[in-house]
C-alpha cells in the first residue's frame, strides 16, 4: 500500500478522553495534534473552550463527546450538551446512542434522539459522529443503526467509545473496540455519504492501514505519535518534524 504522511495523520482524531486527564494532559495532547496536524483533538466537554484556545490558528478542529461513555442521558440533556459544546468552540460532536434503547429495539426513540442531536449539531456549524458501542450489540442492531444514520444524514458512524467494557466468564472486564469485521459491516450498510470512524484499540500504523484499506476514513487514537513516527521511519524521513511539508508516498 502507498500512502501520504499527511493523509495518515489527517485520519486521526487525537483522543484525550481518559477519566484521569489533567489540564497538563490537555495542553500536551493539543501540542501533539498540532505537531502532526491530526484531523481533530477529541476531548471531554468541560475542556472544549480551553482546547479551542490552544488550537486557535492551527486549522485543527475541536471534537468532543456527548452522552459519554454510556449514552444514558435524556435526549434534552444531550441536545443541551451539544449546543453548549458548539458554543464553546467544538466543530465535531461524537455522541453515544442510548445503548439500552438500541438493545431493546425502541427504534423510534433512537431515531428521534439521533435526529435531534444531528439537527443541533448541524445548525451550530458542526458535524456529528454517532457512536454505536459495538461490543454490546448484535449485527442486526448495528445494521439498523447504520440505516437510521443514513436516513438522517449524519456525517459519521463510529464503532465504540473505547470504554465499553464487558464482563467475561472469568469476572474480568475487557473491550474489543474497533474490529475490521465491524467496520466492514458498517461500511456495507451506510449510505455513500456517511463515513466510518474506528475507535478503541487502534494503536499501530499497521492497524490503521488495515482500516484505511477497507474504507475507514477516521481513526480515534491515543497512540498518534507512535503511529505517525512509525510511518516516518518506514518512509525514511526525519522524525519529530512538522508533517505539513512531508507528503512523500509510502512504501
Amino acid at each position: 500500500m502507498r500512502y501520504d504522511l499527511k493523509e495518515i495523520a489527517g485520519m486521526i482524531d487525537h483522543s484525550i478522553l481518559h477519566p484521569t486527564m489533567t489540564d497538563k494532559d490537555l495542553e500536551e495532547g493539543c501540542a501533539v495534534a498540532i505537531r502532526y496536524h491530526t484531523a481533530s483533538v477529541c476531548i471531554k466537554p468541560y475542556a472544549v473552550k480551553r482546547a479551542a484556545e490552544l488550537l486557535e490558528g492551527s486549522g485543527i478542529p475541536v471534537c468532543t463527546v456527548i452522552g459519554f461513555p454510556h449514552g444514558s442521558q435524556t435526549i434534552a440533556t444531550k441536545v443541551f450538551e451539544t449546543k453548549e459544546a458548539c458554543s464553546n468552540g467544538a466543530r465535531e460532536i461524537d455522541m453515544v446512542v442510548n445503548i439500552g434503547k438500541v438493545m431493546g429495539g425502541d427504534w423510534a426513540y433512537v431515531t428521534d434522539e439521533i435526529r435531534q442531536i444531528n439537527q443541533a449539531t448541524v445548525s451550530n456549524g458542526a458535524l456529528l459522529k454517532v457512536i454505536f458501542e459495538n461490543d454490546y450489540l448484535q449485527d442486526e442492531q448495528k445494521i439498523r443503526l447504520c440505516q437510521i444514520c443514513s436516513e438522517l444524514g449524519v456525517a459519521f458512524v463510529k464503532t465504540s467509545t473505547g470504554y465499553g467494557y464487558t464482563k467475561g466468564a472469568d469476572g474480568k472486564f475487557s473491550t474489543k473496540g474497533a474490529t475490521l469485521a465491524d467496520c466492514a459491516l458498517m461500511l456495507a450498510n451506510v449510505a455513500p455519504a456517511v463515513q466510518v470512524k474506528a475507535a478503541g484499540g487502534v494503536r499501530s500504523l499497521d492497524e490503521l492501514l488495515k482500516m484505511k484499506e477497507i474504507g475507514v476514513t477516521r481513526i480515534g487514537a491515543t497512540a498518534t505519535a507512535l503511529i505517525v513516527e512509525e510511518a516516518r521511519k518506514r518512509m525514511g524521513l526525519e522524525s519529530e518534524g512538522d508533517v505539513s511539508g512531508q507528503d512523500t508516498a509510502g512504501y
